[in-house]
């Protein structure tokens, strides 16, 4: 049976501010709550390995409805887009705690994710699936970080920021040579979003390329000074549980 075709998704139609509306309160509330899931951060491992099973299932469900519909293709289903990577690195942030993988999901994660966010490359809109896959695992990846952050007491680093751009820049020559020989077009190296996009502002192809390294350090710098002093607040916090607990133990 052929797949039934879903409603067009449009940039900035209620469906779009919709799902960024609920991110947006989402992120607010594991702000607002934050305290409260400090205190029981270490009993959290199950809610942890669980959301990271949810976001692994949605992506593997994605697949599977590409192969199923006859999408699924060596041009543009594997997994080499920037959020492809940062998710299956959250996933196992997620499972494990490693914390050489956080610096990578607050940096390339969060910043590729609200890219995304807001100039998505969506063609199906609310209430496809693929409409939901888009948006859960996209702000999955924001929340993962923030998570590792403001409840876990991670702390960004300046020196993450270089070993997040080293990474990225050693994955380049296999992007490039992935997307030559199947004709693809991953992590836009070959071209512009049709759609519209920050890549739109820094010049033509391939000078975009190289201004968006500029770009992506300013915006992990940013990152790395709005986020660097929750990490401790959270770690200042938990040991002040720990030592209240043992008074009383």
């Amino acid at each position: 049976m052929e797949e039934k075709i879903g409603p067009t998704f449009v940039m900035f139609s209620t469906a779009h501010i919709a799902s960024i509306i609920v991110s947006f309160l989402s992120l607010s509330l594991l702000f607002i709550f934050k305290k409260r899931l400090i205190i029981h951060s270490k009993k959290l491992i199950l809610i942890e390995r669980l959301f990271a099973l949810s976001l692994l299932v949605m992506e593997v469900l994605y697949h599977i409805w590409l192969i199923r519909i006859g999408r699924w293709s060596l041009i543009d289903s594997l997994p080499l887009e920037l959020c492809s990577i940062s998710l299956m690195v959250a996933i196992i942030l997620l499972w494990t705690g490693n914390k050489h993988l956080y610096d990578f999901v607050i940096y390339a994660g969060i910043g590729g994710a609200l890219q995304a966010m807001v100039t998505p490359v969506l063609d199906l809109s609310f209430p496809h699936f693929r409409y939901f896959h888009f948006f859960y695992t996209h702000i999955g990846i924001i929340i993962t970080a923030l998570y590792f952050t403001w409840i876990k007491g991670y702390i960004p680093t300046f020196k993450g920021i270089i070993k997040t751009l080293v990474i990225l820049n050693v994955l380049l020559p296999f992007v490039f040579a992935t997307n030559y020989f199947f004709q693809g077009n991953y992590m836009f190296l070959k071209a512009k979003p049709v759609n519209g996009s920050l890549l739109d502002f820094l010049g033509p192809y391939p000078w975009y390329i190289l201004s968006l390294e500029a770009v992506a350090f300013v915006i992990f710098v940013v990152l790395w000074l709005l986020f660097r002093n929750y990490g401790l607040a959270a770690r200042k916090m938990d040991k002040g549980n720990c030592k209240k607990t043992s008074r009383y133990t």
